[in-house]
């Protein structure tokens, strides 16, 4: 476990994190609408966070349980068109 983001207590479900590997900004996007549409909660829109890497494109949500989730993209620093 590390500290939190949230400055609140290390428990199972805050200073861990699942996250996973998405191949487009548009599957982020998507990840995080559905965790919030079937019950999650947003821990961090969906978008760009240099202060981790100039292509770190990440959304974060908890789920009803409270355990944190992540879907990152990496290796774009804007947005993808569609074909």
């Amino acid at each position: 476990m590390c500290k939190p983001f949230d400055a609140q207590a290390a428990t199972p479900g805050n200073g861990t994190m699942v996250a996973l590997a998405a191949r487009s900004w548009a599957e982020v996007d998507a990840f995080h609408a559905a965790a919030v549409a079937h019950g999650g909660t947003s821990a961090g829109p969906p978008g760009l966070r240099p202060q981790y890497n100039a292509d770190f494109y990440a959304a974060y949500v908890r789920d009803p349980d409270g355990n944190k989730l992540a879907a990152v993209c990496r290796g774009f620093t804007a947005p993808q068109r569609r074909p």
